[in-house]
């Protein structure tokens, strides 16, 4: 008999060996988005004005991509569809679930969430054996039945809503920490002592120490640099030649990126460096109109197809398997990080249905060398757009479709609608066809409101669009 407990112990070790050898090849996962950033703001992209020191760092380790994409130009949709992997239309999140928008079935403002029979990336990753945390915005449902707990995630520390302020205390979008949640507005809350952007940096640091044994998934989802335009006297400080809302911007820059340089600090600190993919982007195009964000050479804004609203920065770093400081230059959608993540974690993205992203591994490692997109489409309303290879059609509700060869005429001053009718025909049909496969929309922009805003957006185009 004891001969027996003594074989059960040594298979139980070596099993217990092979588990933690299994858990620990699977790469950690660190999610990192800004929001509203402009996509000439960072010292990789080339700015002189703004300091980035510690995302410079990260570029010079990572693949850079110079032509990525959203699925969207707000950030309500475009979260949705980096979350699910799939067009976020084709489960009716077309539009930011924001008041001042109404729904086809008169939802109230907190019902406009992700659909409960769409699963998240954090979903997939806890089958996998990952522990999951999101820090920071949620923007996907405040009603309770959306909050992120009860979508993949073990682990909440952050808002439900789209923006919030970066100082204590935000009533109308208080900060709670995971089951302080389910009686917003009354009940127990979290609240930050300091600047919101290092307090979201140190939950990521205490998560990480915590769960440094196990394969980790954190979504580190920064307000910053979405208004409201906030920032430290002592980062204002370190801009004295800037002015009004883009000092401010170029103090809440340096306080996300130092938050994230705390963060990569923590991962070398714990030896998880060489075994964490991380990727950093931003959530849509730089609303410059609002917060004086510079999305140059690019045309357009936040909420509008051009590349301006819809090409952001991109980084990935994974040192056990990436070289380091390359760029690649197809152009890729953030629906590629459901996949892409799900691969590097031992999962099968070929057996989940409906996705639209591709698991980009294979082409960033070499295996596969052709353009991951033939076609990317956006939409919003009866506002479209369709990229395949360089040429690029944005379709407008009031006026002729424009046609532009992206690779020859980036920030889109060359309409060559006129010179390629047969183009436009064979996109415009195109983007038509790929729209008989989408739902309706949930909830829409209250029309009052919307020929405003898109008026808006194209008297911003006219006047900054480069000559």
């Amino acid at each position: 008999m004891h001969h027996w407990r003594v074989i059960l112990i040594f298979l139980l070790l070596g099993f217990f060996k092979v588990s933690f050898l299994i858990a620990q090849q699977q790469p950690n996962i660190v999610f990192i988005l800004s929001d509203d950033a402009g996509y000439a703001d960072f010292g990789f992209q080339g700015s002189k004005e703004f300091k980035t020191p510690e995302l410079d760092k990260l570029a010079n380790k990572s693949i850079k991509f110079t032509q990525a994409y959203v699925s969207a130009a707000v950030c309500g949709p475009s979260r949705a569809g980096m979350l699910t992997g799939k067009h976020q239309q084709r489960f009716g999140f077309e539009e930011n679930n924001v008041p001042g928008y109404m729904s086809i079935s008169c939802l109230a403002d907190d019902d406009m969430g992700l659909p409960l029979d769409q699963t998240t990336i954090a979903d997939h990753l806890r089958k996998q054996g990952y522990k999951t945390a999101l820090f920071g915005k949620w923007h996907l449902g405040n009603a309770d039945r959306f909050h992120p707990t009860k979508r993949g995630f073990d682990e909440f520390y952050g808002f439900r809503g789209g923006a919030r302020s970066y100082l204590p205390f935000d009533k109308n979008n208080l900060l709670t920490r995971n089951e302080d949640k389910l009686e917003q507005g009354f009940g127990n809350f979290s609240e930050h002592k300091g600047y919101l952007t290092d307090e979201l940096a140190n939950e990521a640091i205490s998560f990480i120490d915590r769960n440094k044994e196990n394969p980790f998934f954190i979504y580190l989802s920064f307000n910053a640099v979405h208004t409201p335009m906030e920032a430290t006297a002592e980062d204002l400080a370190e801009f004295p030649n800037l002015k009004g809302k883009r000092k401010t911007l170029a103090a809440m820059t340096l306080a996300m990126d130092r938050a994230i340089g705390k963060v990569l600090k923590e991962l070398k600190k714990q030896g998880l460096t060489d075994n964490t993919l991380i990727v950093y982007t931003n959530d849509n195009g730089g609303p410059s109109d609002a917060n004086e964000s510079d999305n140059s050479p690019l045309s357009g804004t936040k909420a509008n197809h051009l590349e301006g609203g819809i090409r952001v920065p991109f980084l990935m770093s994974w040192a056990n398997q990436f070289n380091d400081n390359k760029t690649y230059n197809y152009p890729i959608s953030t629906l590629d990080l459901f996949p892409t993540f799900l691969s590097a974690a031992g999962g099968n993205s070929s057996e989940i249905e409906g996705l639209d992203g591709v698991n980009l591994l294979p082409y960033l490692k070499g295996n596969k060398t052709a353009a991951p997109h033939e076609f990317l489409y956006w939409k919003k309303e009866n506002r479209g757009a369709i990229r395949n290879q360089d040429w690029k059609l944005i379709r407008f509700p009031d006026r002729p479709a424009e046609l532009y060869n992206i690779n020859e005429d980036e920030s889109e001053t060359n309409d060559l609608a006129a010179q390629h009718p047969e183009k436009v025909k064979e996109l415009y049909k195109k983007l038509f066809t790929w729209e008989l496969e989408l739902e309706r929309p949930l909830w829409q922009l209250r029309r009052e409101f919307e020929g405003k805003a898109a008026d808006r957006m194209d008297a911003y185009r006219k006047t900054n669009t480069k000559q």
